[in-house]
């Protein structure tokens, strides 16, 4: 079935996460194997603002998945954006984002001193007693993963 981008692309806003959710997934997989959301990495990177973390959560994932495709530097202009949602007001956004960022690192090695220096710095009190350790543990086995 032949994915219809601009539409699919929509979807990643629609007020249903179910919806939203199985648009990320195509799209997510789409961008695997080929660039076709590449042109929309502008709109990927506004949606990091949004004041939705599923939003945020989509955006962020996108993005790192279109990390392969990045020719034009795009995912290094918003870097510094990206990085701050490491302590993302919500622990799973945040949790998400320290996730993705060994894709980033391995299709995007001149970003990756800036990504170990972020996570190195995380402050991580900002969270629940309860999702710290969670945190801390996704933030060490990115810089593993980075680091290898």
């Amino acid at each position: 079935m032949l994915l219809n981008i601009e539409d699919t692309f929509e979807l990643l806003f629609d007020k249903n996460n179910n919806v939203a959710y199985k648009a990320l997934q195509e799209l997510q997989k789409e961008s695997k194997e080929t660039d076709c959301v590449y042109p929309y990495m502008d709109r990927l990177s506004d949606m990091l603002d949004s004041d939705n973390s599923y939003i945020r959560t989509r955006g962020l994932t996108l993005l790192a998945y279109n990390a392969k495709w990045d020719k034009d530097y795009k995912i290094d202009e918003i870097i510094d954006t990206y990085l701050q949602h490491i302590t993302d007001v919500k622990p799973i956004t945040a949790r998400q984002c320290i996730k993705l960022l060994p894709m980033i690192a391995k299709y995007k090695p001149e970003l990756k001193n800036d990504i170990l220096s972020a996570l190195q710095k995380a402050d991580i009190t900002v969270y629940d007693d309860s999702m710290q350790p969670l945190v801390y543990k996704d933030i060490q086995k990115a810089l593993k993963e980075i680091q290898k």
